[in-house]
């Protein structure tokens, strides 16, 4: 693929990737792949198409954070304690990406995919056990577990990432923080901010010559995923995400697929 065009297919992909993470999660499932197909192949092609899609998917999480400040106000005080853990975990994800073997990474990355790919289906199932009963808030035990099942969402984050916002609309439904919209407001703040910590992370190493990162890719990314955080956020309340939900999970078990076929 030429290079004006696998940087057309990428801003794409990207834009679709971002309004699929600002509505549900998820949208690593299709940036990830894409860039593996595109990127010249190498022996850390696969590390470098996760660090590339961990910055270029930086802007649309700020930008579905930002598209869903209204639905934050009357969120109860103890819900910011869950973003010290996403800082903590992302940090420690994407350094073991950068320390462990590429050969590592390309092993794991048919199972992440599927275990992001069930995770993606599963989570209507998931959340309406969460929701059921709940006419409280919830117990200090509680919130405690909470955190530290974030944590270790956000360790997964740093080192890969796709399916986590599903994970983390599922753990916040138990929490009984409100509606969907109410919950994804919570959700793309807490993405934001372990996408984020990975990208900067991933940022720094690249300027130091010590991570590679597809630049050009990075920068068209940046703009498309933004564009498509608006425009998921806008349209989540006027359209149902069935869908949407339905050709994701059927790419993303085509894709585990794939890969457990080529290893």
């Amino acid at each position: 693929m030429t290079e004006p065009l696998g940087l057309l297919v990428m801003a794409a992909v990207a834009f679709i990737a971002g309004a699929i993470n600002s509505v549900a999660g998820g949208g690593t499932i299709l940036t990830f792949p894409t860039l593996a197909a595109i990127l010249p192949a190498s022996a850390g092609r696969l590390v470098i198409a996760n660090a590339t899609s961990t910055m270029g998917l930086f802007p649309g999480a700020i930008a579905a954070a930002w598209a869903y400040r209204s639905e934050r106000t009357g969120q109860p005080p103890w819900a910011v304690w869950l973003m010290l853990p996403c800082l903590a975990g992302a940090a420690g994800g994407a350094w073991l990406l950068t320390v462990l073997p590429a050969e590592w990474f390309g092993q794991l990355v048919p199972w992440l995919i599927l275990a992001a790919a069930v995770l993606f289906t599963a989570q209507p199932v998931i959340a309406r056990a969460a929701f059921a009963g709940r006419s409280s808030g919830p117990r200090t035990a509680t919130i405690l577990a909470a955190c530290v099942l974030q944590f270790f969402v956000s360790l997964y984050g740093g080192y890969f990432g796709a399916g986590i916002g599903i994970v983390m609309l599922a753990m916040l439904g138990s929490l009984g923080l409100g509606d969907i919209h109410r919950l994804n407001a919570v959700k793309n703040v807490l993405g934001m901010l372990v996408n984020g910590t990975a990208a900067v992370l991933f940022a720094g190493l690249s300027l130091a010559g010590l991570q590679e990162v597809s630049w050009p890719h990075v920068g068209v990314m940046a703009v498309a995923s933004a564009a498509g955080g608006l425009s998921g956020s806008h349209l989540a309340r006027r359209t149902s995400p069935r869908i949407v939900r339905r050709v994701v999970a059927a790419i993303a078990f085509a894709l585990a697929a794939y890969y457990f076929w080529a290893r």
